[in-house]
């Protein structure tokens, strides 16, 4: 019995890019035409997000946080995307997507509650379309896949959209979503962030093929762009959530870009990258390439002079509403634990209340 060759491994096509990393325009980005008001836009809000990230770290390391993920260098993947959907459509993020979460309207004392262990998320997650951080990764996209379900079932028009990283493509969460919102034909776009490092293992050695190409193994419309040109991004992801309300099934966006940090406060990202690497992706900076494009179409040195002047005192405001979170009262843990009461959680409680009064008695 004679066996088959095996089937190719089809090449993977170069990430679509509207604008170089020194500002000037592709042939992509010619035919497509360069919006330069949503440049502005796109330009504002990235130059704030990073803003709050590095003030986040900064508070992380005076104590303020007990962890802080950055999302350093990811800016265009998530502002390009975000700026695409529609407000009412249901965000399901990982634990990064602080650029989504501006762009939702979550104010910095909501986002930094979980971080400082006040609150296991923060905000209201119907008001803001945006749901809680998942930090147990790749768990958003079952979420998500489980919520589009629900909203096809009931006749909903929303998009629901999951973002996730190349690390969190290697658990079975996100295979089992791909599958299965492919397998229904569900209203979801994924998008994946593919910053080149799970924690320490770069995507080399994570997997044999991209993100992309896999997902398109489940039979979804896949597409690739320079996760650091937000222009490209946002015409892909509006291209894709095209295909999406229209009807034609889940689609994915891969967006290549690069974490500039460490995967957490916790990690030293200098002992498993070299400089040169770093050096590499810097050069490819997505605020400095939005910079050069909106300079060399004329916009006036005064709207990068406001934009600075936001993000400054959008770092006062990280800062004061960090400090003013309130700490949790402990008997939420008592009252929240469960669904239904139970006796032993209701003695546990009276213990505690015992305990609080007999310290009030003690002499001072």
């Amino acid at each position: 019995m004679s066996v088959p060759p095996p089937v190719a491994r089809p090449a993977s096509p170069q990430p679509l890019q509207f604008v170089r990393p020194d500002g000037s325009v592709t042939e992509d980005g010619a035919r497509h035409g360069i919006d330069v008001e949503l440049a502005r836009t796109c330009y504002r809000d990235m130059v704030l997000a990073r803003r709050l990230d590095h003030e986040a770290l900064a508070l992380q390391r005076q104590g303020e946080l007990s962890l802080w993920l950055m999302a350093w260098g990811q800016e265009a993947a998530q502002v390009g995307s975000a700026q695409a959907l529609r407000q009412t459509d249901m965000v399901f993020p990982s634990y990064r997507e602080h650029a989504v979460a501006l762009h939702r309207g979550v104010r910095p004392s909501e986002l930094l509650a979980q971080w400082r262990g006040c609150t296991h998320g923060g905000w209201d997650v119907a008001e803001r379309r945006f749901h809680l951080y998942s930090l147990v990764l790749g768990t958003q996209t079952l979420h998500a896949t489980g919520y589009a379900a629900g909203a096809r079932l009931a006749g909903s028009d929303e998009l629901v959209v999951a973002y996730f990283g190349d690390g969190a493509s290697s658990q079975g969460d996100v295979n089992e979503a791909l599958n299965w919102s492919a397998a229904a034909s569900l209203p979801l776009l994924f998008l994946c962030q593919n910053n080149q490092w799970a924690i320490s293992t770069p995507a080399a050695l994570q997997m044999r093929t991209s993100v992309h190409q896999r997902a398109a193994g489940f039979g979804i419309a896949s597409f690739v762009v320079d996760g650091n040109d937000v222009l490209a991004v946002h015409a892909v992801t509006a291209a894709a959530a095209e295909l999406v309300r229209a009807g034609k099934g889940p689609a994915l966006v891969e967006a290549v870009t690069y974490r500039r940090a460490g995967h957490s406060s916790s990690d030293d990202p200098t002992r498993y990258r070299s400089d040169d690497e770093v050096a590499d992706w810097t050069a490819r900076d997505p605020i400095d390439r939005v910079d050069r494009i909106l300079r060399a179409s004329g916009v006036p040195a005064d709207f990068f002079d406001d934009v600075q002047a936001e993000a400054e005192q959008l770092a006062l405001r990280v800062r004061e509403e960090c400090r003013a979170i309130p700490d949790p009262d402990l008997d939420d843990v008592f009252a929240s634990t469960y669904a239904a009461s139970r006796l032993d959680v209701e003695r546990e409680l009276a213990e505690r209340h015992r305990m609080l009064r007999s310290l009030e008695e003690v002499p001072a």
